[in-house]
C-alpha cells in the first residue's frame, strides 16, 4: 500500500496536484514499457485513421472529415498520431515508436498489465484517502505519479525530444450521488461500461 501522510492531504487539497515519488516499482515500469512497445510494433491502422491527433474538435473535422474515430474510441484501444510522422500516402516517415501522440482509451479494460496497474491495491489506497475526481499520471522519477484534481487545468506540451515520453494516464471519479454529465465525450457503453476501482 503507499501511504500519504495528512501533509499529502493538505498539499493536494491546496494545490490540486500532487507528486507521489515511486509508486510503482521499476520493474513494473519496465513492463508497461515493454507491453507498449509490443503494441505498437503490432499496431495495424486504417489507412483512413492516420492522422494527426488534435483536441480542438474543429482541426478533427479538417483533417479527419470526423471526430468520430476520437469520439468512439472510450472502449476501444486505438492510436492517435503526432504531426508530421506520415507522407502524403499515409505511410510513416518516422520509426512507429516515435508517431504517436497516444494510445487510448481502454488499456486498462483490455490490456492486464494495465489493468493490474489501474485496479492495484496502491490505487486504491490513495483514492480512499482522496475521494475526489482526479487523474492519476506516471511520469517524472520512474514509478513516480501526479495525482491532479480534476478542476485543475493544465496541459502536456508536444514532446520535441528524440526520446518517446512514456506516460500512463487514467481517471478516477466518486460515483456515488454523482451523475456523468451526458455532455462528457467520454461515455461508458454496454461492451464497456465504466468498471468499479473498488467494491
Amino acid at each position: 500500500f503507499y501511504y500519504m501522510s495528512n501533509r499529502c492531504l493538505e498539499d493536494y487539497r491546496d494545490e490540486g496536484y500532487l507528486v507521489l515519488d515511486g509508486l510503482l516499482s521499476p520493474e513494473e515500469c519496465d513492463a508497461l514499457r515493454d507491453r507498449m512497445s509490443e503494441i505498437t510494433e503490432q499496431m495495424d491502422v486504417p489507412e483512413h485513421c492516420r492522422t494527426q491527433f488534435s483536441t480542438d474538435h474543429d482541426e478533427q473535422l479538417k483533417k479527419q472529415g470526423n471526430a468520430d474515430y476520437f469520439i468512439t474510441s472510450g472502449d476501444k484501444i486505438r492510436f492517435f498520431f503526432e504531426k508530421g510522422v506520415f507522407d502524403d500516402k499515409g505511410e510513416f516517415i518516422v520509426p512507429k515508436e516515435h508517431s504517436l501522440n497516444k494510445i487510448g482509451h481502454a488499456l486498462h479494460a483490455y490490456e492486464p498489465l494495465f489493468k493490474a496497474v489501474t485496479h492495484s491495491p496502491k490505487v486504491q489506497c490513495i483514492y480512499i484517502y482522496i475521494i475526489m475526481v482526479f487523474s492519476i499520471t506516471f511520469f517524472g522519477t520512474v514509478g513516480g505519479a501526479v495525482l491532479i484534481h480534476g478542476e485543475v487545468v493544465h496541459r502536456s506540451a508536444a514532446n520535441t525530444s528524440d526520446a518517446s515520453r512514456h506516460v500512463y494516464t487514467f481517471h478516477i471519479m466518486e460515483s456515488q450521488n454523482t451523475i456523468w454529465s451526458p455532455e462528457n465525450w467520454l461515455q461508458p457503453t454496454e461492451e464497456l461500461p465504466f468498471p468499479s476501482l473498488y467494491t
